[in-house]
């Protein structure tokens, strides 16, 4: 099959086309030292306030990595990930201990998900999808927290739930992918800087969709 010129010009002006998002929101963050070793996966813990148990799942998630090979089963081609030369931990100074309200947000924080086409200030008046937005290592945000926590459903930031329900943290994180599935999974588990929880308890309808 041979391309037609129009599909070939299509292709090429996609190609040179700048990625739409390649834009930088400057605020004033906190960063954690650059590198990987178990010193910043405590750091990390130590920055989220965790329990001892889950520095603990961590840390055995960290172990476990140093002794796993890079995956051979992906396609792409492309140098070896050098994983001391990233950050992975950095938050907004901002949030502190999070906003009680949209209002409180950085206006900064707001215009990047206007880019990005997650209007929050439109979503915490429309009604229909519940929005946890996470920037960067903290939830900034969730929409219709309350109205959901109504019918029972909790939809927060990891961190909130393990302040709300740690026993139910502890019983599902790892439950569907294990932090042995694969390496990055595995780094994942031992990095991972927040996240949203979902616990729908059982004979409860979802009064609307989530997304984070």
């Amino acid at each position: 099959m041979v391309a037609s010129t129009n599909t070939v010009k299509k292709v090429k002006e996609l190609a040179d086309d700048k990625y739409k998002y390649g834009f930088v929101t400057d605020i004033d963050a906190e960063t954690s030292p650059k590198g990987l070793s178990e010193e910043i996966v405590r750091y990390i813990s130590a920055k989220k306030d965790e329990p001892e148990w889950l520095l603990n799942w961590r840390l055995k998630a960290y172990r476990h990595w140093l002794t796993m090979a890079e995956p051979e089963w992906s396609k792409v081609s492309m140098e070896p990930i050098d994983y001391q030369d990233s950050y992975y931990y950095s938050a907004p100074k901002a949030v502190g201990d999070g906003p009680k309200s949209l209002d409180e947000v950085d206006p900064g924080l707001l215009e990047t998900y206007e880019k990005l086409g997650i209007p929050l200030k439109e979503q915490e008046v429309l009604a229909g999808v519940a929005v946890d937005a996470v920037f960067d290592s903290v939830s900034v945000a969730t929409t219709f927290k309350s109205k959901l926590e109504e019918v029972g459903v909790i939809f927060c930031p990891l961190s909130e739930a393990l302040e709300k329900c740690p026993d139910l943290v502890k019983k599902y994180l790892g439950s569907v992918v294990p932090y042995t599935d694969n390496k990055h999974a595995t780094l994942n588990s031992a990095v991972f800087t927040e996240g949203s929880f979902v616990y729908i308890p059982p004979g409860v309808r979802c009064p609307m969709e989530l997304s984070t």
